[in-house]
């Protein structure tokens, strides 16, 4: 691809540059800029001033599981549960079978709870299994809880609940472990599927300007199976575009670490587009399940400190021993509890911050203040999900209440981050979110969103400037797959970059969330361009659950 961008302005992944053209031959950037280039290439854009960028880097995202429920029952663009319950007997209507695919919101619901008796009215003899958002909730029906042998007298399971009536009779609800009760007994997807899921959510990633990211589960999760030997079979055809790097998932029964550890070594791949070189650790569960781990119970009737995964002393070892092998370390830690676990697994292996490991904590959504110093101390990145930071309905109903005063002062602390030197990175989750750069930058910036329940900022005094916000998910997150492609605009190197439709830098903070993607470049060849189609719809927060 030869294409050369005139007038437009150049953030590097680092900063703004003062030169005011690209040049691509050949798929490289081989010039930057200002005026004319010497000989025009074949395609030229004037860009009148919008900002071009590195290609986004998302840090944590599931892109063949949000692929696979886009073309399954997608609830994510339904308004509430009518229109849930609309798309439901649409998907009914077309297809046979067991009925999968999620992306209902738990603010639809009372104490954030889907009973069977609303699916069953709708199909009492199909059985129904559909994914919350965050996917750490299951919604079924008592036809699937049939086939699972679900009743009265099952017990939860370690690491699991099944939600009940006052009576003790499962209501239809499972979070975390138990969904695997039921997704047990659905017939697992094929490899056909898997592909496709692939592929439609790396077209629906080009579409918001990602042309490289870090798939935050590979291995068999919640009913879907492994991802891995579809990433390695794109990659063969060279249907994969960008670069991938997939965080094999450690499992929370695991009793012998070496053993584990050996697996894993046979699924490391260290070379080409798909990497395998991290390894992704849940330690808690979600605030509105009240499963996140907390040094404090929660502040509500039911109390309790959440769940952890994990022991410290688990932690302790297993990390040691990836570390040993040379694996970077990726976890899910939502609670202050959590965050506090892996912070002090990953002191015990001596994480220091001038050696060239990438280890990374993801979501942080509660966080002591005491150990927020410890992230740069430690070398450790913070992996920021920047769109929940705010008052969303979720937020209100559902964190809140659960966490009480004190602990509301400490969520997502991004700019407490920034002041103490911490590496940051940026990823959307989705698809429990949109996976728009833009909409969470406006977040990262305003603490709102215009679309929240109540738009007034959580926390400002967290909120981060653009700079710092595009640094993150661009070079920041970059950082953590070790990509020598992605992340920055270098002369020489493949083109990935993304053409917005505005100079952000020129606008009101409160405008950033209207900013677009209008091209993606992914190693040298346009795999969106605006122009020639509408961009993909997108998920504002007022769907959006809580991590994965």
């Amino acid at each position: 691809m030869d294409l050369d961008i005139l007038d437009v302005t150049i953030f590097d992944g680092h900063a703004l540059r003062p030169e005011s053209r690209i040049s691509v031959r050949d798929g490289l950037i081989t010039e930057i800029g200002t005026g004319s280039a010497a000989t025009p290439a074949a395609r030229t854009i004037t860009a009148a001033g919008r900002l071009l960028t590195p290609g986004f880097v998302d840090a944590h995202v599931h892109t063949t599981f949000g692929g696979q429920e886009s073309l399954a029952c997608d609830l994510s663009q339904a308004d509430g549960l009518e229109e849930s319950l609309e798309t439901l007997r649409l998907y009914l209507a077309r297809t046979e079978g067991w009925v999968t695919g999620g992306g209902w919101s738990m603010a639809d619901f009372p104490g954030g709870a889907p009973t069977a008796e609303i699916l069953d009215e709708v199909a009492p003899h199909r059985p129904i299994i559909l994914l919350s958002a965050d996917h750490h909730s299951a919604w079924v029906n008592r036809a699937a809880m049939a086939i699972a042998g679900i009743d009265i007298t099952t017990p939860d399971p370690a690491g699991g609940v099944i939600v009940r009536s006052e009576l003790g009779e499962p209501t239809g609800c499972l979070h975390e472990a138990a969904i695997d009760l039921v997704g047990a007994h659905v017939p697992p997807a094929d490899d056909a599927t898997i592909r496709a899921g692939l592929l439609a959510g790396q077209t629906y990633l080009h579409g918001l300007g990602v042309t490289a990211w870090m798939d935050a589960i590979i291995g068999d999760y919640s009913g879907h199976r492994s991802p891995f030997d579809s990433y390695v079979a794109a990659e063969a055809t060279g249907e994969l575009a960008a670069e991938v790097v997939g965080s094999l998932w450690w499992p929370r029964d695991v009793t012998d670490i070496d053993a584990e550890v050996e697996r894993l070594l046979a699924l490391r791949r260290g070379e080409g587009r798909f990497r395998t070189t991290s390894v992704k650790f849940m330690l808690d569960g979600i605030v509105e399940s009240r499963t996140a781990a907390m040094s404090r119970e929660y502040s509500c009737s039911c109390g309790g400190f959440g769940t952890s995964y994990f022991t410290r002393e688990h932690l302790e070892a297993s990390f040691a021993a990836l570390d040993a092998a040379g694996f970077d370390i990726h976890c899910h830690a939502i609670g202050d509890a959590a965050v506090g676990a892996a912070l002090d697994a990953f002191a015990a292996i001596g994480s220091v911050p001038t050696s060239d490991r990438r280890h990374h904590i993801a979501h942080v959504q509660v966080v002591d203040p005491v150990d927020v110093p410890r992230f740069a101390e430690l070398g450790v990145t913070a992996n920021l999900q920047a769109l929940w930071a705010c008052f969303d309905q979720q937020m209100i109903d559902l964190n809140i209440p659960f966490l009480g005063p004190e602990r509301t002062g400490w969520l997502y602390p991004f700019g407490s981050f920034a002041r103490a030197g911490a590496h940051l990175a940026m990823g959307s989750d989705w698809p429990v979110s949109t996976a728009n750069p833009w909409e969470a930058i406006h977040v990262a910036l305003n603490r709102s969103h215009p679309s929240a329940a109540d738009t007034s900022p959580l926390l400002p005094e967290e909120a981060i400037d653009l700079t710092t916000a595009l640094r993150a998910c661009t070079s920041g997150s970059a950082h953590l797959l070790r990509s020598q492609a992605n992340g920055r605009i270098r002369l020489g190197a493949p083109a990935n970059l993304a053409l917005a439709s505005a100079n952000p830098f020129e606008l009101d903070p409160s405008e950033i969330s209207t900013v677009t993607n209008e091209l993606t470049i992914c190693d040298g060849r346009i795999v969106f361009d605006a122009a020639e189609g509408a961009p993909p719809t997108t998920v504002t927060p007022t769907t959006a659950e809580r991590p994965s």
